[in-house]
């Protein structure tokens, strides 16, 4: 069941290196909730806005912060944000990069390959579209669906900032029955959220600077929270996997004496030394690590979440898209089973085939079967023989070639793929691996 800290006390830190590393964030919610605006009054209140930049959103006297990251004029006309916008800006403690994520319904393909790389989520939920007299209300689809969709993307750190609280008649009611009505369905879900914050974007109230007591609220604001959440860390504990990206073919430089090439790529999980034994795939050949160099081409050992370049100390069939993998470590398969949020504007049934991308590589996949469906209103899981745009479900699926995956719960890099349409190419579906099937 999800536990939640309501009044967002100081969660403990992992150790000193939270304090140095940025935090990749999104911000994601309904249309209109407040997304731009709360990200324009993080920059502007925490100085990362030039002046200049303050005088071009000056209307009639007042600064529209939704204009310092609605940049387009057709996002503007449309009253939407259409793209995921990354921005970068930093507290004397910290450093961030914040996804705005769009809100409409048909850019939920936008908000998936954002939050995949996050590390922490901040869901908006605009008081003044609830029913907040009533301790019973519902809350909106979207913000359900994102909430779910950001849980099963194992996003570390999910917080709920409930916004234009200043716009109704009693924020203090309003944000307690709001409050309930979230702790409920993340505590239904299955969803860990560290906070509920009370904000205004547009005042300013607990968003950079803490308003004591507003709300009936006396915890952190907004970005004291963010500034003490974790970072997430690489993936070092699961056995070496490594899709190669690019082959420098024949190098006779210094750093390979033997004029081998050199396989390029970011080291997925698990760590890469010499002398280790590695496993092709799709090929299959056994090698042993010759050499590894780091991102300036220093030899050495490379971590998960780095670039790396492996020399092996014999020539082998090895082509941009393959894995090396720690000699059997992993088992590939050609069966999954997996959740799938499905984007596509085409439903997904039964039979159809997609490709498969997986690290680098593409493989055919068949859909085998639609297991179930989730009702994002009930949280139950409902017999289908089909997956709407924006629907969430358990799928099975048949391979062409094997992979080596985990489940995703396991790891987020060897345990997702994305799906596309071979005929239109438009991404279709995030897969997250839930087993191998036998």
């Amino acid at each position: 069941m999800g536990a939640i800290d309501s009044h967002a006390q100081r969660p403990a830190c992992a150790g000193p290196h939270d304090h140095v590393s940025a935090l990749k964030f999104i911000t994601c919610g309904s249309v209109d909730d407040g997304k731009s605006t709360l990200i324009g009054r993080l920059l502007v209140d925490s100085k990362s806005v030039l002046q200049d930049q303050l005088a071009g959103v000056q209307r009639s006297g007042e600064t529209d912060l939704a204009l310092l990251t609605d940049g387009l004029s057709a996002e503007r006309e449309q009253g939407i944000t259409i793209d995921v916008a990354y921005r970068y800006f930093a507290t004397p403690g910290r450093k961030f990069i914040i996804g705005d994520a769009p809100g409409h319904e048909q850019y939920t393909r936008n908000m998936v390959t954002a939050a995949s790389s996050a590390d922490a989520a901040v869901v908006l939920v605009d008081a003044t579209k609830l029913d907040w007299r009533n301790r019973g209300l519902e809350l909106l689809p979207q913000t359900r669906r994102h909430s779910l969709l950001v849980n099963l993307l194992r996003v570390p750190s999910i917080v709920f900032a409930v916004n234009k609280l200043d716009a109704v008649d009693n924020p203090a009611l309003a944000f307690d029955h709001i409050r309930a009505a979230l702790g409920e369905f993340a505590s239904a879900a299955g969803i860990p959220v560290r906070a509920i914050v009370p904000i205004s974007a547009l005042k300013g109230h607990n968003v950079v600077h803490a308003h004591p007591g507003w709300c009936g609220y006396d915890g952190l604001s907004l970005l004291q929270l963010l500034e003490q959440l974790d970072v997430a860390g690489a993936e070092t504990a699961e056995p070496l996997s490594f899709p190669v990206q690019w082959v420098e073919k024949f190098s006779a430089s210094a750093d390979t004496r033997q004029g081998r090439r050199v396989f390029w790529g970011r080291v997925a999980t698990g760590t890469v030394e010499a002398g280790q034994a590695v496993q092709v795939l799709p090929g299959g050949q056994i090698a042993t690590v010759a050499q590894v160099l780091d991102h300036v081409r220093q030899p050495g050992t490379v971590a998960a979440g780095h670039s790396a370049g492996i020399v092996l100390d014999r020539e082998v069939d090895v082509s941009r898209g393959d894995w090396l993998l720690a000699a059997g470590a992993l088992e590939p398969s050609r069966q999954l089973s997996a959740t799938v949020a499905w984007m596509d504007d085409e439903p997904l049934v039964a039979g159809r085939t997609y490709w498969a991308l997986h690290g680098h590589r593409w493989v055919k996949a068949r859909v085998q079967r639609i297991v179930h469906k989730l009702d994002i209103n009930t949280l139950a899981e409902a017999q289908a023989d089909h997956l709407e745009p924006n629907s969430i479900g358990h799928v099975d699926f048949t391979l062409q070639e094997p992979l080596a995956t985990l489940p995703y719960l396991r790891s987020r890099v060897l345990g997702s793929l994305v799906l596309v349409d071979t005929a239109t190419h438009k991404t279709s579906g995030a897969v997250l691996v839930r087993q191998e099937l036998p």
